[in-house]
């Protein structure tokens, strides 16, 4: 599990106007290096800007510009999962560099306010910037200091992942999906007629869960193969497609109420079949191939 956690000031409402970056690498769970530097922006600078980081512009001076380090940045973000809290830092990169003509990095880039927003049911809607959620995790550094505000994002997504159990590439795949994936408030209307020459042409198919694509792109492939896409279990369905990560719930009530309602269906003689996510996809695959 490695990472690098980034941070940048900037001297106004420019926000390619960065004035400091710093970037900490995390190795296995731990903060194993760290880089920071003042940057010239060329740029005037704000009072406001100035009075939230302290950075004066007599501070920069004889400071590199960012060409002028942009190659040794680019070399520690290429490749790398790279963790920021909230968009700023990583729009403030990339409109940067391009206000430079530089090659951007090439990076995965991953926000920890994004992730705590799905781990901790009290910061999904407020309170999850980054001095808040530090505050919550226990964590103290000193704020608006690039450097200490890159690690600060490293642990929190330390502490965010303990709290899941979710491993790096689970966190990835986390923040594509919505802040309560068991809610019925993400597409979950979906209706789609199925192609009338698809293999699959007369099936019943409903969704439920969290599926690892959008649930307009799976409804989309369903239609592709022929299945008629309804938005709940009746008579009619034949197939229930559950999310990977929650076919394997046992304990009752943790299945959603269409699963719960399918398995009713099916000890009353309802044909319905019932696959994961997973064997969907393969499904879809075999049937496009035949």
């Amino acid at each position: 599990m490695d990472f690098v956690a980034l941070d940048v000031e900037t001297a106004n409402s420019d926000i390619a106007s960065i004035c400091q970056i710093g970037v900490a690498r995390f190795t296995n769970g731990s903060l194993v290096d760290s880089w920071s530097s003042l940057v010239d922006p060329r740029d005037w600078f704000s009072p406001v800007n100035i009075s939230i980081h302290g950075i004066e512009p007599d501070a920069v001076i004889g400071q590199p510009t960012l060409p002028e380090i942009a190659e040794n940045i680019r070399s520690m973000l290429d490749g790398k999962v790279v963790v920021h809290h909230t968009h700023f830092d990583r729009v403030a990169i990339l409109r940067a560099y391009a206000k430079h003509l530089l090659p951007v990095p090439e990076s995965t880039w991953l926000d920890s306010a994004r992730v705590c927003r799905r781990t901790w049911r009290d910061v999904a809607t407020s309170g999850y910037g980054l001095h808040d959620v530090c505050k919550k995790i226990g964590y103290q550094f000193r704020h608006h200091d690039a450097l200490e505000d890159a690690k600060a994002a490293g642990h929190i997504l330390l502490a965010a992942m303990a709290e899941s159990g979710l491993t790096l590439e689970g966190v990835l795949q986390r923040v594509t999906q919505p802040l309560d994936p068991n809610k019925a408030n993400y597409s979950e209307n979906i209706k789609r007629d199925g192609a009338i020459d698809g293999p699959l042409y007369g099936e019943v198919v409903v969704f439920t869960g969290t599926l690892d694509i959008p649930r307009t792109e799976a409804a989309n492939l369903a239609a592709s193969i022929g299945c008629q896409v309804s938005p709940g279990v009746t008579m009619k369905t034949t197939l229930l497609i559950v999310g990977d990560q929650d076919i394997t719930k046992l304990g009752g009530h943790d299945k959603s109420t269409k699963h719960r309602k399918a398995e009713d269906l099916i000890r009353q003689g309802q044909p319905i079949r019932i696959l994961c996510e997973s064997d969907f996809r393969f499904l879809i695959r075999q049937s496009h191939g035949a």
